[in-house]
């Protein structure tokens, strides 16, 4: 195999990584900075108030986004799989 077929195929799984940490990490990261300005200006410091809200909004964050993602994973699986005769001729 060639190394620039082998970075072309990392580069391609690398960049759907983190773009689905990004699309499930995202809203929640936003949740938990409004919460804790909140917190922060009501004074109120209770662990379960940051920790709930986050947990619904990732939850319901990957049941909109599932199904896109996985079929992003799916294509890039299929594409690796078309692949393997071009990769092991090189």
């Amino acid at each position: 195999m060639e190394p620039e077929v082998a970075l072309a195929l990392f580069g391609h799984a690398f960049y759907l990584i983190v773009m689905m940490v990004l699309i499930i990490v995202g809203p929640s990261l936003m949740v938990g900075l409004a919460v804790s300005v909140f917190q922060a200006a009501t004074q109120i410091n209770e662990q379960t108030l940051s920790f709930l809200p986050r947990l619904i909004v990732t939850l319901l964050t990957i049941m909109m986004t599932g199904p896109w993602l996985l079929q992003q994973f799916l294509d890039l699986f299929t594409q690796l799989a078309l692949q393997i005769p071009e990769i092991i001729q090189s």
